[in-house]
């Protein structure tokens, strides 16, 4: 459930009729959390509310956007929305792990919100583990979109200027019928379930994902925020021709402890 906030100051709204909202799976690498993050910091985005669900693992943190000690006490919680409406885009931040089998009523729940609250579409920012390719998924790119048909109509030709490539279905029964072929996407979290029945609910909806691997992913969401803007132009390249924004997508703060504490002198 959406609860609005009272101080998301004057850039702040709760009317997302014709937003996009743009979220992440928790998935492999964390990595579509960590593109949500630049995204948020980048656009200096107003928290407006927040999710009060117990899908996920509960959790409560500093601010991971500070930018100063005033705002930096400010509390984090497991599930954030953001909002910038000069771009009409709305974001959710999802902070901790699912609980075990909460897949299905947070899909419906979230679903259920963005039709209420008249989103014109979804963006899902996620992953998939790099050493499950087959080998069609080893050509080319790492990065890979879906559509469903309900957004397809929309931007499907948009998609094919930009030489972007699908994730293509794989072999339901490997080396037995080769056949058949159904849409796998390990470690991707919620992302299989959100997206097919996002499909079912006639909901526009576009998977954004990069194959990956456990370890540093700070590159790889740098990757993925690089993919999801060459879409949507959430900030200009600095270049003519060019696509690689990396160096204006600003780091948060929190990012400096990604991998805890540094090992401490007396070791030495």
């Amino acid at each position: 459930m959406f609860v609005p906030c009272d101080h998301g100051g004057p850039s702040a709204t709760c009317d997302f009729k014709g937003f996009t909202l743009l979220m992440p799976a928790v998935s492999v690498g964390n990595v579509g959390q960590l593109a949500i993050d630049l995204v948020i910091s980048t656009l200096d985005m107003a928290k407006v509310g927040y999710f009060y669900t117990d899908c996920l693992v509960p959790m409560v943190g500093n601010n991971p956007y500070a930018t100063a000690e005033e705002n930096s006490v400010e509390l984090s919680i497991n599930a954030e929305v953001y909002s910038l409406p000069s771009k009409k885009l709305v974001v959710l931040q999802i902070r901790s792990p699912f609980i075990k089998n909460k897949y299905r009523p947070f899909c419906q729940m979230l679903l259920a919100w963005v039709k209420s609250s008249k989103c014109a579409r979804v963006v899902l920012l996620s992953s998939s583990h790099a050493y499950q390719r087959d080998d069609e998924q080893l050509l080319g790119t790492p990065l890979r979109y879906l559509l469903t048909p309900d957004l397809e109509t929309a931007v499907g030709g948009l998609m094919q200027e930009l030489k972007w490539k699908e994730m293509e279905k794989v072999a339901a029964y490997p080396g037995i019928n080769d056949t058949e072929k159904v849409l796998h996407i390990p470690g991707g979290g919620i992302t299989k379930r959100l997206f097919t029945e996002s499909c079912s609910n006639g909901i526009q909806m576009a998977v954004l994902l990069k194959f990956c691997s456990e370890g540093d992913n700070i590159p790889d969401a740098f990757a993925l925020v690089n993919y999801l803007n060459e879409w949507l132009q959430l900030i200009k390249s600095e270049g003519e021709n060019s696509t690689d924004t990396s160096s204006q997508w600003k780091i948060p703060s929190s990012w400096r402890l990604l991998f805890g504490n540094g090992l401490p002198p007396a070791l030495f």
